[in-house]
C-alpha cells in the first residue's frame, strides 16, 4: 500500500497538465481547503495566483523555478514510471474527496488514463471536472437531486451490474459490459437513484451537477473496501 502524504478532512483540488483548468477552477470555487499539482501543474497554478501545498509526480515536467519556489517540503518526487502523475497523486492523498482538474480533455490518451484510474483505485473518492463534463467511479449506492431532463450516462469500464430509479430507461436487467453493452445519454425524471454491484461503472453528468455530486459522495456512507495493494 502507497503511504499517503497529503491528509485532510476536507475536499482537496488536484490540478493536472490539462485543458478546462480555469473553468474547472471556477466550478469547484469553495468546494477544498488545499491544493496539490501534478507534476507542471505547480507552474499553471502558481502563474494564476494559487500557491499548491504540494506537487506530486516524477517532476520531469515541472519548471526549475517552481521547484525552487516550492523547495523540498512541498515537492515530492516519485521516479518509478509505471504509473502517471495522475495516479501518483491520487492514491497518495488521504482526503475524503480529490477534485480533478486538468485531466479532461486535451490528449485522449492521458484522458483515458485518467478514466482508467477511478475504477483502478476505487477506495479514493474522486470527481474529474472538464469543461463541460463531471465524471467520477459510482459509489455502491447513491442518490442524486437531479433535475428532470438532465443528462445522466454511466459508462462501464468492466462488467457490471445496476439498479436504478427515476431514469427514462431504468438500468435493472442490463449486463453492461465495455464490449457489449453501454448506457450514455440517459435521462433522469427527478430525483434518482443508482446502486451498482461492483466498481466498475463511471458516471457522467453535466458540469452544473458538480455541487450536488460533492454533497451525496460526502454525507454517503457507502464506498468500495481497499481492493488490491496500491
Amino acid at each position: 500500500m502507497k503511504t499517503a502524504i497529503v491528509h485532510d478532512p476536507e475536499p482537496v483540488l488536484l490540478v493536472g497538465g490539462g485543458q478546462k483548468r480555469k473553468t474547472g477552477l471556477k466550478a469547484v470555487s469553495g468546494l477544498y481547503r488545499r491544493i496539490v499539482a501534478a507534476d507542471s501543474g505547480a507552474d499553471w497554478l502558481m502563474a494564476h495566483g494559487h500557491e499548491p501545498d504540494m506537487v506530486i509526480g516524477d517532476l520531469d515536467s515541472i519548471s526549475p523555478e517552481a521547484l525552487r519556489r516550492l523547495g523540498p517540503a512541498r515537492a515530492h518526487r516519485v521516479a518509478e514510471q509505471d504509473s502517471t502523475d495522475f495516479v501518483k497523486c491520487l492514491t497518495r492523498i488521504d482526503a475524503p474527496l480529490v477534485l480533478g482538474v486538468g485531466f479532461l480533455g486535451g490528449r485522449l490518451d492521458h484522458e483515458l488514463a485518467a478514466l482508467h484510474a477511478l475504477a483502478a483505485s476505487p477506495e479514493r473518492r474522486c470527481v474529474l471536472v472538464g469543461g463541460e463534463d463531471i465524471v467520477f467511479l459510482a459509489p455502491p449506492v447513491m442518490r442524486l437531486g437531479l433535475a428532470a431532463g438532465a443528462r445522466v450516462s454511466v459508462f462501464p469500464l468492466g462488467p457490471v451490474r445496476a439498479q436504478s430509479s427515476g431514469l427514462r430507461w431504468p438500468l435493472e436487467g442490463v449486463a453492461f459490459d465495455p464490449l457489449s453493452q453501454i448506457g450514455t445519454s440517459n435521462e433522469a425524471l427527478g430525483a434518482v437513484e443508482l446502486s451498482v454491484d461492483a466498481p466498475k461503472m463511471l458516471v457522467i453528468l453535466p458540469r452544473s451537477e458538480l455541487r450536488g455530486v460533492v454533497t451525496e459522495l460526502l454525507q454517503s456512507a457507502a464506498v468500495w473496501p481497499l481492493q488490491r495493494a496500491l
